[in-house]
């Protein structure tokens, strides 16, 4: 096992080598990266009175035997800390109505005031569920890698909940965007 300075065990890492030919600058990577519309997701996670949460693009499906989805949550934050410690998170995928719920937990409320926005429950894991939400999934980690700054957490879906009539929230060019159309 690889002990973290963000002191928790995770069971892999990958040792990235370095490149061979010189990099983008941050601003150039942040620019290209913004050019992509993303699905704007909450990634939480309890543990005993503790919830704690995220906003997220950096998700994705990872597989469907067993049905995986993948998040990248930086390594020394407090929710990488809760999910390595419950081996368990949850996720919504915000609708487009949810732009609150985004902002709140983007930054924009501090932490502790971040669930005072939309209609919080729990699954039965305990992990926090947003209703309302396009989708919302409860995770299993099965599994997590260590890239530097961050933690790749592999969620097995153990519960998951989608309202197909709901329409994403969509993030593209540090704008909030709706499907068909610009907000």
């Amino acid at each position: 096992m690889t002990t973290l300075m963000a002191d928790f065990d995770l069971p892999d890492s990958m040792k990235l080598r370095p490149p061979r030919h010189p990099l983008v600058g941050n601003a150039e990577f942040r620019a290209a990266m913004a050019a992509m519309a993303a699905t704007v997701s909450v990634v939480t996670a309890q543990r005993g009175d503790e919830r704690i949460g995220r906003t997220v693009t950096s998700m994705l499906s990872l597989a469907m035997d067993p049905p995986t989805i993948l998040v990248s949550i930086d390594i020394m934050s407090r929710l990488a800390d809760i999910i390595a410690k419950t081996n368990g998170f949850s996720l919504v995928m915000l609708a487009d109505d949810q732009q609150a719920v985004g902002n709140a937990f983007a930054g924009g409320l501090p932490a502790a005031e971040r669930f005072s926005v939309g209609d919080w429950s729990s699954w039965p894991s305990g992990h926090p569920m947003l209703a309302g939400a396009v989708t919302a999934l409860d995770c299993e980690v099965i599994g997590a890698i260590e890239t530097g700054t961050h933690v790749l957490f592999a969620g097995a879906i153990i519960e998951a909940e989608t309202i197909t009539s709901r329409s994403p929230l969509l993030w593209q060019r540090h704008h909030y965007h709706r499907l068909g159309g610009l907000d």
